[in-house]
């Protein structure tokens, strides 16, 4: 069955690039209506934004929808991960800024709301979109891949010159609320060359070492280290749930990126869409909806944060 959550679920803080103050409601929606932007701060133009593959527009640091009207939300793979992480089909997600709120950087405080506000079953099958055969975008030495699964798997490697982040890579089913346990406290991140070349075009203006992990060639700036020592491939795997959660339904296939980010998982979904002989969208019976993510995740799943 679909689900929705029982009550809304508020949140509020700076976005991350822009530094704008934001307050971010999300609500119930009827099955079948999908998550959706609603952007209350806009009058004169369509105020929604639909959260699907194909509204997305080009950007190099977050994942961005925007509608005919031109009207846009950024950087909303944290929070789209949080409802794919947590079963949660249909949203409208009422925000009075361009940018969702980073929070701590990671998932978790939207897993912790929607936890509060509970879930309530719909009467409607959950449709997914199988992966039938491979598909792969590349760009340089960048890699994102679909193949055939059962289930989501995320298989991800990345491989930085600083020391204190250097080649990592994991590989995770996500079935049984493994998204919760073991993605969704992990921080985004970035060098403090890059926060200061962002800082000087006027962006990254709400980022501080509360809400991102800072590295500094062998070093970790942010207090309290890291949350697990493989933090940096744990969030490029939680960004890639959320960008793949923009499909329109849950992917049964498993995801394989190299250096990818949220760019080239964008342009890995236009890919498979484009093929038709690629993909098909089914309805989850109880053997394969007993398998997506964040199916049955209590508050025990959550984990310890620092």
């Amino acid at each position: 069955m679909q689900n929705t959550l029982k009550s809304p679920a508020a949140f509020a803080g700076f976005g991350l690039h822009g530094g704008q103050p934001v307050r971010m409601v999300v609500r119930p929606a009827p099955a079948d209506h999908g998550v959706w932007f609603r952007r209350t701060d806009v009058a004169d133009r369509d105020q929604r934004v639909l959260a699907r593959w194909d509204r997305v527009t080009p950007s190099r640091l977050c994942t961005v929808v925007e509608n005919a009207d031109g009207i846009s939300v950024s950087t909303i793979e944290h929070i789209m991960a949080a409802l794919a992480g947590f079963a949660i089909h249909n949203a409208l997600i009422e925000i009075d800024g361009p940018e969702v709120p980073i929070l701590d950087g990671s998932s978790v405080p939207f897993i912790e709301g929607f936890l509060a506000a509970g879930i309530e079953e719909q009467d409607l099958p959950v449709r997914a979109v199988r992966v039938l055969k491979p598909v792969e975008v590349r760009e340089g030495d960048a890699v994102a891949r679909l193949e055939p699964a059962d289930m989501l798997e995320i298989d991800f490697r990345i491989d930085f010159e600083d020391k204190a982040i250097g080649v990592q890579a994991r590989r995770l089913n996500m079935a049984n609320g493994a998204f919760v346990r073991e993605l969704s406290d992990s921080r985004t991140f970035c060098r403090q060359s890059d926060v200061d070349a962002m800082r000087a075009r006027g962006l990254a203006l709400g980022g501080t070492l509360e809400n991102a992990v800072v590295f500094d060639g062998d070093q970790v700036l942010s207090p309290g280290g890291l949350r697990h020592a493989d933090e940096p491939v744990r969030h490029k795997m939680l960004d890639a749930v959320g960008d793949l959660a923009l499909a329109g339904g849950p992917i049964l296939g498993r995801y394989v990126g190299e250096r990818a980010g949220h760019a080239l998982t964008n342009r890995l979904l236009r890919a498979l869409f484009a093929d038709a002989s690629a993909f098909a969208i089914v309805d989850c019976g109880p053997r394969t909806l007993g398998k997506l993510p964040g199916v049955g995740v209590h508050v025990g799943d959550l984990p310890a944060r620092n």
